[in-house]
């Protein structure tokens, strides 16, 4: 009897055990793994994927600036990111920002650990900070596009830091961070529609605003100097994007590989579109044509790729396809701004597709994510309310930035630094030899 009581107690004991080990957080090696590569793909995207993407699409005289430019900004932000851009949009809580209880990174260790989308799972709290860096130092990098060839270099560093520090840190919080008032809503942004394409497409376009247009533009001749180039850089982008958008579900799992193949299938139905809009309006499709495409399909899927079914990806991915065509064309021509390499047109419009008809596509009637009881209407209105906070918040940001940086620096090279390239003005080399 004895025995048998013993036993029973050993085995009681042994479950409590297990219930206080299952309860604990745990850190699985596949998830950690997973997150480190899916930064190096962001990163790819960014250098060299956006880098040639953008070198191959302005004029040759320009091509370096554009390389140091984007190289340069997400070397900057990195660093502000680890001193403070971190704490201020995941540290604490708040509707608008974060704290600076994270400031410089203090207190997070390698035994930190952030949270996932399942209860009871982690990842080293280091490998979140560093997935997140690489979307904050995109982000501002993507901003470039817009007044490519005429800003003083100078002045893209110092719009950087006051963009980054006053709107990506807030608009990333309200959406991703705890306590944030989008988060709080109910907003959906599964890796970044109006945290990263529509912030930083509003900015750009007001700097096209700002900085003015090209000399010469509209009569001149300003076509891409290396269209090679560009659909490297386009392919990279969209190898690079499964990081972004797997990667930001935090585990590998099942709700990671939706996110890969609907990042798939909407670029491929975005590519489908844009060439076919391309064909029946000007007889041809382009492949300048196929590699914007794509990238409008990357931007619509990214708030969407944790929510939609394939299904949804594809037509989400047609719509953004034939929208940014014209966002390119007719809102261009609208508009009346320079925006040399189309930032507002692909991202700003992309973005606004994915992230308001996520609220559409997410019905579980749809082949979405969305509870049973999903309301269609509700969200939609809350996806709207995101696009339209994230256009007048960063727009706002922008205007106030570019005014001071002007202030400050001057925003514009002289025109006959501009006549002759900013590739020799601004940083003493030439791309290629002559």
């Amino acid at each position: 009897m004895k025995t048998l009581l013993k036993t029973l107690g050993l085995g009681a004991l042994a479950l409590a055990s297990s219930a206080a080990l299952a309860a604990e957080p745990a850190v699985n090696k596949g998830d950690v793994a997973w997150m480190m590569v899916s930064t190096l793909l962001v990163l790819l995207m960014v250098v060299p994927g956006l880098a040639l993407f953008y070198g191959g699409l302005v004029r040759s005289k320009n091509m370096l600036s554009v390389l140091m430019q984007v190289t340069m900004v997400f070397a900057l932000i990195a660093v502000l990111w680890a001193a403070y851009g971190y704490s201020l949009a995941f540290g604490g809580e708040g509707l608008i920002i974060g704290n600076l209880s994270k400031v410089f990174l203090l207190g997070i260790t390698p035994d930190s650990l952030a949270d996932t989308f399942t209860a009871d799972a982690k990842i080293p709290e280091l490998i979140f900070v560093a997935f997140q860096l690489t979307f904050a130092g995109i982000s501002c990098a993507l901003i470039v596009g817009s007044f490519a060839e005429r800003m003083k270099f100078s002045a893209v560093l110092l719009f950087s830091v006051l963009w980054f520090t006053f709107s990506y840190l807030p608009i990333a919080h309200m959406v991703w961070g705890a306590g944030g008032y989008l988060l709080g809503q109910g907003a959906i942004d599964f890796a970044g529609g109006t945290v990263v394409h529509i912030n930083a497409a509003v900015a750009g376009l007001v700097g096209a605003y700002m900085v003015g247009k090209r000399l010469g533009y509209g009569r001149e001749a300003m076509a891409p100097h290396n269209l090679t180039f560009t659909m490297v850089g386009a392919s990279l982008l969209w190898v690079g994007w499964f990081g972004f958008n797997a990667g930001s579900n935090l585990e590998a799992n099942g709700g990671a590989t939706l996110a890969f193949l609907n990042t798939l299938l909407a670029t491929a139905g975005a590519i489908l579109a844009w060439s076919l809009g391309e064909h029946i309006h000007k007889g041809k499709a382009s492949m300048l044509g196929a590699a914007s495409g794509m990238v409008s399909g990357l931007v619509a899927i990214t708030p969407a790729c944790g929510s939609v079914g394939p299904m949804g990806a594809i037509v989400l991915g047609v719509i953004a396809g034939f929208a940014c065509l014209w966002g390119v064309t007719g809102l261009k021509r609208l508009l009346g701004a320079d925006d040399t390499l189309d930032v507002f047109g692909v991202h700003g419009v992309g973005g606004i597709v994915g992230a308001v008809l996520v609220g559409v596509f997410a019905s579980p009637a749809l082949g979405g994510t969305g509870k049973a009881d999903y309301d269609m209407m509700h969200q939609l209105w809350v996806q709207i309310e995101g696009v339209l906070i994230t256009l007048a918040w960063s727009g706002l940001v922008a205007w106030l930035s570019f005014t001071a940086v002007r202030a400050i620096t001057g925003l514009r090279v002289t025109e006959e630094q501009e006549r002759e390239g900013l590739d020799i003005n601004s940083h003493g080399e030439s791309a290629y030899n002559r």
